[in-house]
Parts: C-alpha cells; sequence; structure tokens
C-alpha cells in the first residue's frame, strides 16, 4: 500500500491514525461558532479539522429539496439551496478559519464543491482537499481538482467498485499523485450494520491507496472497529450541541465524545502490536506465578530411577517444566529429595 505524504506527516499502513474531525457546517453560517469548532476540535486530540467550502448557486438548484435528514432545520418549505445560502462562508472566513487552525497546531482541511472553492482553499494553503461522496461521480471536476497539486482524500459513499474505480482515474489524469480513499455510508445517522467495514480491505486490495473510514453511525464503537482493521483516517462529525437546529447536528459527536473517540483509537493503535506473538513484559511475573514445575510426589532416596509415578506438575513455574517430563524420566535422583521438592537439573544424574 501506498503512503499519503501530507507535509511531514505520512498516512498509510503502520502510520500513526490521521483523526480529522469533521466540522462540516457546524458552524450553521457562524463564523464564531467555527472558530469555536476548530478549538474543540484540537481540544479533543483530532490532527485536523475540516469544514466544506460551496458556493449555493453552483451547488442546487434554486428547487432541489432537501434530504430526508436536512428537513428537520431551517424554515418549513425551504429549498436545499436556500438552506446552503444561510451556510456559506466566504474567503475571508475562510483566512481566519486557517489562521486559528496554525494558532492551535491542528491541520485545516475543507471539502469542496467546486472548482473556483477548491482553488481558493489552495490558496489559503489547505493542506489536503477532501472530496465528498457526492462529488465522486462529478468526473469533469475531479480531473479538474487533481491538477492542484495538493493530495487528496476521497469518500466513496453510496459507490460501487466500478465508480470509484473511475473517480480515481479522473483524479490521476488531473495530475494527483497523493491520494486516499475513505469508505463511507452516506445516511445521517447509518446503521452500524450497514457499515460493512470490509469494504475498506476491497479498496486498498484493489487501489493499493491508503484507505480510512468516515463515520456516520451513533457513537464511537465502529470507528474504533475501522481502526482495529486498518484504517489509516478516521473522520467523525463534531459539534458543539448536538441539539442545535442544523442539519448535521444531531449525526455528530460533542467534545467530550470526540474526545473519547480519539483516546480509543490511540489505545487500539497501541493494542495493535506489532504481530510477534511473544510473551510481554508485563506476562512476566504471571507466567512464573501461574505455570507449572516438576515437583517430587514423594521423598526420593539418592540413586532412585525417576518414573512418572514420583512426580507431579504443581505451581509455581521456576523449576523444570511440565514440558520436559519425558527428559527426566529414567534419570536418577543425585541426592536424597524431599517429597513436594521442585525439581532442577542438578537434582538429576
Amino acid at each position: 500500500m501506498s503512503v499519503l505524504q501530507l507535509g511531514s506527516r505520512r498516512i498509510g499502513d503502520g502510520e500513526r491514525c490521521f483523526i480529522i474531525a469533521e466540522a462540516g457546517v457546524n458552524h450553521d453560517g457562524d463564523l464564531g461558532r467555527a472558530l469555536e469548532l476548530i478549538d474543540a476540535a484540537a481540544d479533543a486530540g483530532a490532527d485536523a479539522v475540516k469544514f466544506q467550502t460551496f458556493r449555493a448557486a453552483e451547488l442546487a438548484t434554486a428547487e432541489a429539496p432537501k434530504a430526508e435528514y436536512q428537513l428537520q432545520c431551517g424554515p418549513a418549505g425551504e429549498s436545499q439551496r436556500a438552506m446552503l445560502e444561510r451556510l456559506e462562508l466566504d474567503e475571508a472566513a475562510h483566512r481566519e478559519l486557517f489562521q486559528r487552525a496554525a494558532e492551535r497546531a491542528i491541520v485545516f482541511l475543507s471539502s469542496p464543491f467546486d472548482f473556483d472553492s477548491a482553488a481558493m482553499l489552495v490558496e489559503v494553503g489547505v493542506a489536503m482537499l477532501k472530496i465528498g461522496s457526492g462529488e465522486l461521480t462529478h468526473l469533469p471536476l475531479l480531473l479538474r481538482l487533481g491538477s492542484l497539486g495538493v493530495p487528496v482524500a476521497l469518500s466513496t459513499g453510496m459507490s460501487d467498485l466500478a465508480e470509484v474505480e473511475a473517480a480515481v482515474a479522473a483524479l490521476r489524469q488531473g495530475g494527483c499523485t497523493h491520494l486516499a480513499l475513505l469508505h463511507c455510508v452516506s445516511c445521517y445517522p447509518a446503521d452500524p450494520a450497514e457499515a460493512n467495514l470490509r469494504a475498506m480491505a476491497t479498496l486498498a486490495e484493489t487501489f493499493g491507496l491508503p484507505v480510512g473510514f468516515s463515520d456516520h453511525t451513533p457513537g464511537i464503537a465502529v470507528a474504533l472497529a475501522a481502526r482495529a482493521m486498518g484504517a489509516c483516517i478516521i473522520e467523525k462529525h463534531l459539534t458543539l450541541d448536538r441539539h442545535l437546529p442544523g442539519p448535521d447536528h444531531h449525526a455528530s459527536l460533542e467534545p467530550q465524545a470526540f474526545a473519547e473517540l480519539v483516546a480509543g483509537v490511540r489505545q487500539v493503535e497501541a493494542a495493535m502490536g506489532d504481530g510477534i506473538k511473544r510473551p510481554t513484559a508485563g506476562e512476566r511475573h504471571t507466567r512464573r506465578v501461574v505455570r507449572r514445575s516438576l515437583v517430587t510426589a514423594r521423598a526420593l532416596e539418592a540413586g532412585t530411577v525417576i518414573d512418572s509415578t514420583m512426580l507431579e506438575a504443581l505451581r509455581p513455574a521456576g523449576g523444570i517444566s511440565p514440558s520436559r517430563l519425558e527428559q527426566v524420566i529414567g534419570r536418577c535422583a543425585r541426592r536424597a529429595l524431599p517429597a513436594g521438592h521442585a525439581l532442577s537439573w542438578e537434582d538429576l544424574a
């Protein structure tokens, strides 16, 4: 599997998982709240905070309906475009967000939905473009985005393997050389039973690229499972309050829960180890206490030829292991041995 180089950071198999706090549009069009989301992401230990950058008029028609999960926010009968207009952030806001992220030592990312927005993000200094699942079949856009010279993480929700192949080809044809794929289920929230985490392995084997998981399931369990199964990137929505009226809040984690996700991912990474089967440092004392030694079942005179009836295996370890029984039988006691004596090789002739 290849490695995606993000500045000095390497993303790929064997590297530390890159955790993205998806602030998205959970700022509800309020720059102050967007800045608070950056602080919350940094405080939670995320590696990156990600927003969405779009021009509503270039994203949806005036009559485009809202998705089912978006219907809970905004005035009754509001179109998708009207909702998006309320959630736009201009270039000046993006520059302020980028500066705050730099001050908090967290990577600033965003998902562009048109080429001009993407070009603006690159000019602002974005380290990587995250392409949302909805744009996966917009091959003309992907072709142009590939020419911008920055790494790309492509979400693959709602797609089959052939569609992912076409999207990857378009990005590469455009010139993209650093690319990662994110398995995703584009439901808000997503049913854990539909997470299909094994699809990450399919993507990795098919394309030889770093693969992660953009998680929309409730809680953190599925994201932790994804990391255990090899996800190089974990993305999860972050909100300041799940009860706010915007479209994505209810499918997001609040700051404390996001901090628990980060801690959990790091615990999973530590638990994965290096794959070599050997006793751990922590097992050394336990091994001596719970393993057994060969012990004399009765007193033996010097010169006694030892057979199995004269021995039993009892805790603790430290003497001759029961695994060596066949090498003990037929040997002679070098000296008189009391009952309950843990045999050593010095006892045997």
